[in-house]
């Protein structure tokens, strides 16, 4: 082999070797690149369930007691019933039993506002909202407009911004005389 040709022939494997090294480099490039990709989508990933765990742990703190509020509403529409129920003639000899009602109620009312409960207390007259309020019966009543409440039955109550209860109200069908 003559000195050009071996000349010649190691050029050759230099330029094999560097394309070789450059094929091997771009593969590395590429790897890394995917590898990049991984990584930042574990990381969002990563983030998204850590939000959504910080979410869902307000919602439990704030809507977790839900069924329990729900069963204690009965509660506090007995005892405004019997407060209502009482006789105006009764009242009298009967201050300290309706004194205790009465604090029974408060107490609840407030131990309710304290977890977030309120009342939804619609007004005879008020229009109906069906987001607020559950029409219990339709009358034609003379005076009224058509959707306005003629009668509240019960209270509604929210817990936070979520509806517990709507409150039940008796609606007039159609506009009276």
């Amino acid at each position: 082999m003559s000195q050009d040709q071996a000349a010649s022939h190691e050029v050759e494997l230099e330029e094999f070797e560097l394309a070789e090294d450059a094929a091997e480099l771009e593969a590395l490039r590429a790897e890394r690149d995917e590898m990049r990709d991984k990584f930042m989508r574990a990381l969002a990933e990563a983030e998204n369930s850590r939000k959504r765990g910080e979410r869902d742990r307000k919602e439990a703190e704030m809507y977790g007691g839900t069924r329990l509020a729900r069963d204690l509403l009965p509660v506090f529409d007995n005892l405004s019933r019997a407060l209502q129920a009482i006789p105006e003639e009764s009242r009298a000899t009967s201050s300290a039993l309706i004194e205790g009602l009465e604090l029974t109620l408060r107490e609840l009312t407030n131990v309710m506002a304290k977890h977030g409960i309120t009342t939804i207390t619609p007004a005879v007259g008020e229009m109906f909202d069906p987001q607020m309020h559950q029409a219990m019966f339709e009358a034609a009543l003379p005076g009224t407009k058509a959707g306005q409440i003629i009668q509240v039955m019960t209270e509604g109550f929210l817990l936070h911004d979520r509806l517990l209860r709507p409150a039940q109200v008796g609606v007039s069908s159609t506009t009276g005389g």
